[in-house]
């Protein structure tokens, strides 16, 4: 073994980093203490600039925590508003990037579900660590990601709010998707509006090696919906033309949810969360969430 002789200076230094070892706890027990607001999730490694509108974003602080998931090729920008709602009514709310997103379609090209699963686990086991309880929304295939989270987690997702989640597209050129995916890209699928002069900054291409991925997520999801027995809210635009109604049906069917609440939409298309029907999406989440914040039986034995 290799001895190392200290001088003098080199002793203080070794002191000084044992007392900050020694006050990290107290640090972190008086940020507890003092409800700061949390910093933004981590961001997902990225090779590329990342757009300023499509950064994570974290605000608000006390014991209800809500975790959104973006969609396929878009951003947390599209799900910022419904952040700051809830963030306003209360919330603790973490909106991580996932990775890929907010950069270039090439990138998104290099990566799979299975990386975008992990950036919603983190964020989610982060913001449980800060609160007593922990709700999940999602729009599109965010929704997949929420569901994927509830099965996994069981009870310690308290309860749902999906957007016009996608978890099954009948398409037949889906099922040709394996194939296709030597092709680069295809033209892209965002901006899915019916309000005028909204951009939802998604890509302007759709990644079809990523998109054989999100197939693949789709598949896992559907594999174990009765695992999913949370509460939900679904908000569903009847004028969707990137999801049809199979995925709704699918959920329908093989969820187990103690409660299964399906909100339709008639004036907004996919992207609802920036759409006419938005502030219904953000008032209906927030109300639900509220009669979930506490556990079912807890709720039973004050009835």
């Amino acid at each position: 073994m290799t001895q190392q002789h200290l001088g003098p200076s080199s002793t203080r230094t070794s002191a000084t980093r044992s007392l900050e070892r020694l006050s990290r706890p107290a640090r972190g027990l008086a940020s507890r203490l003092l409800d700061r607001s949390p910093l933004p999730p981590a961001d997902a490694p990225t090779s590329a600039p990342v757009r300023p509108d499509a950064e994570p974003y974290a605000g608000g602080s006390g014991p209800l925590g809500v975790l959104l998931c973006h969609g396929f090729t878009g951003s947390p920008h599209s799900m910022r508003p419904w952040a700051q709602h809830l963030q306003a009514e209360g919330f603790r709310v973490a909106v991580p990037r996932l990775p890929g997103h907010g950069t270039s379609w090439a990138e998104l090209n290099r990566t799979q579900w299975t990386d975008w699963y992990a950036a919603v686990d983190r964020a989610f086991l982060a913001l449980a660590a800060e609160c007593d309880r922990v709700f999940v929304a999602g729009l599109s295939m965010g929704g997949a990601l929420a569901l994927r989270l509830a099965e996994q987690h069981g009870d310690r997702v308290a309860a749902l709010a999906l957007v016009n989640p996608c978890i099954n597209i009948v398409d037949p050129r889906i099922r040709m998707i394996r194939l296709l995916s030597v092709i680069p890209s295809f033209p892209g699928i965002a901006n899915d509006i019916a309000r005028p002069g909204v951009d939802e900054g998604g890509y302007d291409r759709n990644p079809l090696r990523a998109l054989h991925s999100q197939t693949q997520l789709w598949a896992d999801v559907r594999a174990n919906l009765a695992r999913v027995e949370q509460p939900t809210i679904i908000h569903w635009s009847r004028q969707d033309h990137v999801v049809d109604p199979s995925s709704l049906a699918l959920i329908r069917a093989g969820t187990h949810s103690t409660e299964l609440e399906v909100v339709v939409l008639e004036r907004s298309y996919h992207v609802a969360t920036l759409d006419y029907d938005a502030e219904t999406i953000f008032r209906g989440s927030a109300e639900f969430f509220r009669r979930h914040e506490q556990p079912a039986r807890d709720q039973g034995a004050r009835a």
